[in-house]
């Protein structure tokens, strides 16, 4: 292709997700950014947030230590989850603790949705 001709959109769209998210293209962005709630469940996504998906290693945040180990617990139940609905094989998870930063927290059991 000549730098005359039009590129398509979803090359420049690729870029400039893989830029802000840290890696990976629009459409593995969108099977975690775009289905973590539906994914993970309201109690666990008001108080985890993905962050960055790279070589297939998702980074999340929790909003408190006790989030880290729960995640921890779920980690494969997450993965599967993602893999079902959002099409995107994560490897591995990295969790990071950040704070409650205005997200609130949800009493109850921790569940991951599953397609039935």
């Amino acid at each position: 292709m000549s730098r005359s001709e039009p590129t398509p959109l979803r090359f420049g769209l690729d870029a400039v997700v893989g830029a802000l998210r840290g890696g990976g293209d629009a459409q593995e962005v969108r099977g975690i950014f775009g289905t973590w709630d539906d994914a993970v469940g309201p109690l666990v996504a008001a108080n985890v947030r993905p962050v960055r998906f790279e070589a297939g290693v998702l980074h999340v945040e929790v909003a408190e230590p006790a989030w880290a180990t729960q995640i921890r617990f779920l980690d494969a139940e997450i993965r599967t989850a993602l893999a079902e609905r959002g099409g995107v094989r994560v490897e591995r998870m990295e969790v990071r603790v950040a704070g409650a930063r205005g997200r609130s927290s949800v009493g109850g059991r921790a569940t991951v949705r599953h397609r039935k």
